[in-house]
Formats: structure tokens, sequence, C-alpha cells
């Protein structure tokens, strides 16, 4: 678990020396984005072989006439003390234990990806974030702390919750997938009790119309997280 000061007391929110130019890469399990503070971002395709090998390289071609000091990642999978502590279901393998700071020569913060979104889409209070794309991320962010969350994996009807949500899923029942994905939110929001929900993800605005107390968030928001992320003690 980690700490953040409230957004609400923040006006704007720190996000560390004025001088430091932070890459945050949010790496999905289609598509990795990379941006610069707030410019423009960089993308390409990820997929089940990407190591982190070739995505380095990647960014690395991508941004080879552009500098930065420290480096914001939110990856698809269980971190703990900004440590990689599982593979990802998505990616390739080589995740666990890869030195990231090695790699860009510079300090490197790593969180859950779904955690980096909540963190830019925070305002106050107890919020829920559900990132719906490949799979299923969630984070809960409660008076500034943020915990990720694991909750894609836990068992649901007869398989798991990112089973019903996910891309695959919707692909094969795009009529049914919204109704399910709302009763997912409802069992998830009676166990946690959010002031709040806010859903990401790619396959977020395919839902529809949503329940008073949930949101649709903005997959920008993980790069302005990864920019907050500098200011967790």
């Amino acid at each position: 678990m980690n700490t953040v000061t409230p957004l609400s007391q923040t006006a704007p929110y720190a996000i560390g020396p004025a001088a430091a130019v932070t890459l945050v890469i949010d790496v999905g399990g289609t598509h990795v984005k990379a941006r610069i503070g707030r410019e423009d971002e960089v993308k390409f395709v990820s997929g089940a072989s990407m190591t982190p090998q070739e995505m380095v390289r990647t960014l690395k071609e991508q941004l080879a006439d552009q500098s930065f000091q420290r480096v914001s990642m939110g990856v698809p999978m269980p971190v703990r003390g900004g440590r990689i502590v599982a593979e990802p279901h998505h990616l390739g393998t080589g995740w666990l234990g890869f030195d990231f700071a090695q790699a860009f020569a510079c300090p490197v913060r790593i969180i859950n990806d779904a955690a980096m979104q909540a963190l830019g889409s925070y305002r106050n209070g107890t919020m829920l974030f559900l990132g719906l794309g490949t799979g299923l991320g969630s984070a809960l962010i409660t008076d500034g702390r943020v915990v990720s969350l694991e909750l894609g994996h836990l068992p649901y009807r007869k398989n798991n919750f990112e089973y019903y949500v996910s891309d695959e899923r919707r692909k094969k029942n795009k009529k049914a997938w919204p109704g399910t994905v709302l009763e997912v939110v409802e069992t998830l929001r009676a166990a946690f009790l959010p002031d709040y929900i806010v859903l990401g993800g790619g396959n977020a605005k395919k839902i529809g119309a949503l329940p008073v107390g949930v949101e649709l968030g903005d997959n920008s928001n993980a790069f302005e997280g990864g920019l907050r992320l500098w200011a967790l003690s």
C-alpha cells in the first residue's frame, strides 16, 4: 500500500521537482502507450509475446530524440512495493525480476496499470476503479491511500470476474456483455462501498448508460497518474 496526499488538499497536485522530466509508460495487453510529461503520446502494439526487452527497445527507438530523467510505468500484473511479483497473463515472459532502472538508466517507479489510471482519476473520498480492457484491472483509493487489487481472478458464476467482463467475452456476446459488466459493478460496489466508481480501459465507453455513482473514466488519466506517482511517499 502506498500513501499520497488526497487530491482535495492539493491544487495543482504535487508531482515532484519541476525540473524532473517524467516518461510515463502505460503497458496494456494490446498496446503500449508512452508520454513524456504532458506531450503527445507514442503507441505501439504489445500482445501475448512481448517481453520487457522488446518493449524497452521499441520505446528507445521511438523516443530516440527525446530525453527524460525518470520513468513511471503501469503494468498489467501484480505489483508489491514497487516490484513486479508475478508474470502477466496477456504478455510475454521475463517481466518478473527485470531491471527497468538499469534498462532506462534512470529511476523507475512501477505500479499496477489499473492503480496508475485510478490515481489519475481520483478526486477525493473512496473510489473504486475498474479497468475494462483485455482483462479486468482494479484498484481502490480511500482518503488518498492507493490499494492495488486483483479482483479479476476471484471466482464468479462458473468462472471468474475477468472472464465475464473481458474483451474476448464482449466479442462473443456483445448484446449481453454490457448488462453483465453492470452486474459485476454492482456486486463489487456492495463489497467495497465506495463513494463513486470509475470505469476505465478501452471498453468502458462501450457499456452505454451508467447507473448513479458510476462514471466513465479516460485512458489519458493513466498519464496523469504516472506523474502523480512521484508524489507518493
